[in-house]
């Protein structure tokens, strides 16, 4: 019988793990990117029939929500900080078949690239999507297992811990180390 995993909470590191940037308090909304295969289609010539075949993977392009207003945060935003920074979020993730508490964790490496702030409408709580681009680095981890890592300047791929293509690197003369 397999098990149900629900996340229940989160928090939110902006930078490193000093209390002052966590975001516990204020976030609203965490999402992880979304892992998308980049596509491409191929009709042959002779061919009846059309395919895609699978050549990358999208942009990583994570979002969270804050309610009201964080000025520290802001002054990361776009080109006035072009230091990409970690954000590293935590979830509380509940195993609903033995009760068990269990730890997500993802680590991202981006630059801040977009604040929206909500349209204010009195009597409501005014917050600010953010979205980080630039992601040059990702990990995720569950239940202290790493799922997936992925570095841009190693080009390094790991899904569970393994590299689903390890000949890859080794052919093109790419090291893992540079």
């Amino acid at each position: 019988m397999s098990n149900i995993y629900i996340m229940e909470a989160a928090n939110l590191f902006v930078g490193d793990h000093d209390p002052q940037n966590s975001k516990f308090l204020t976030l609203e909304e965490l999402k992880l990117p979304d892992l998308q295969e980049t596509l491409v289609d191929h009709n042959p010539g002779g061919g009846k029939v059309a395919v895609e075949f699978g050549v990358g993977v999208e942009k990583l392009e994570p979002t969270f929500k804050l309610k009201g207003w964080d000025m520290p945060l802001l002054r990361s935003f776009g080109l006035g900080s072009t230091i990409r920074k970690n954000f590293t979020a935590y979830g509380v993730i509940r195993n609903k078949k033995n009760g068990k508490a269990l730890e997500a964790k993802a680590i991202m490496e981006g630059r801040l690239s977009r604040v929206a702030p909500d349209a204010f409408t009195r009597g409501e709580t005014m917050g600010h999507e953010y979205a980080i681009n630039e992601v040059l680095h990702y990990e995720l981890f569950f239940d202290g297992s790493e799922e997936l890592y992925w570095d841009f300047f190693t080009n390094t791929l790991r899904l569970g811990g393994v590299d689903p293509d390890p000949d890859f690197n080794n052919i093109l003369r790419i090291s893992n180390g540079s």
